[in-house]
């Protein structure tokens, strides 16, 4: 078996995978605020570089990672049962929070955009980042901008939110459950939500909702601003 035929195995990007998590752990074991997507992802770049790894190799295994991806995101669903009593007396609330986070999200980031020059294209690619990647992906495709650049700031959206996100809310003197989830979730997604409730279980439930209802006020606030881009 050669190099080629090696690197092409799904188990060679699947023990690659496992492996860059492994480490990245034991990194945010010294470093609190380094989220482990961070690292593994860096690591596997890294690693395809300096092997000069085709991307499709890599890929035979990488897609059987992907596929757990479906059953690890209906388990937050786990979490939302068991507050679902919280989450039934406060969600008003919360729905209120998803939707100023999720204006002032795409503002925001529209308006960057206009104040550097960039285009119309690069505009509809950034300005639904916030959500998860499958509607911000969907969302740049209609809006004419570009969907693989568009899954790449989804991305680092969400993995800087988790690494920074908690500790610049608890510096701004924002401690509750409830408003640290409803922020992470509108603005960082599954990333976000993912980091938040090794904290609290209640914060994941709520940062869980916010991602769900992010996505779905994010996409009726992007019915009006189709035509806009086109």
């Amino acid at each position: 078996m050669n190099l080629h035929e090696i690197y092409a195995h799904p188990l060679f990007g699947v023990t690659v995978t496992v492996g860059a998590y492994v480490i990245a752990l034991k990194v945010q074991g010294k470093w609190k605020s380094i989220h482990p997507l961070f690292v593994c992802s860096g690591a596997i770049i890294a690693l395809l570089l300096m092997l000069d790894i085709p991307y499709d190799d890599y890929r035979a295994g990488g897609d059987l990672i992907t596929f757990f991806l479906g059953p690890a995101t209906v388990a937050l669903g786990v979490p939302l049962y068991k507050q679902r009593h919280f989450l039934r007396r406060y969600f008003a609330a919360i729905l209120s929070g998803v939707t100023i986070g999720s204006v002032s999200g795409i503002a925001g980031a529209g308006l960057l955009v206009w104040l550097m020059g960039g285009t119309r294209e690069l505009m509809a690619t950034m300005m639904p980042k916030s959500v998860s990647s499958a509607i911000s992906v969907e969302i740049a495709r209609q809006a004419g901008g570009i969907p693989e650049l568009a899954a790449v700031l989804t991305v680092l959206t969400g993995l800087l939110g988790s690494m920074v996100g908690p500790a610049l809310l608890r510096r701004a003197g924002i401690s509750g459950d409830m408003p640290i989830g409803v922020a992470i979730g509108t603005s960082s997604h599954g990333i976000g939500t993912g980091r938040v409730i090794r904290d609290s279980e209640l914060q994941g439930s709520v940062s869980g909702v916010s991602m769900a209802l992010a996505g779905i006020v994010t996409s009726l606030l992007f019915i009006p601003l189709y035509g806009r881009f086109h």
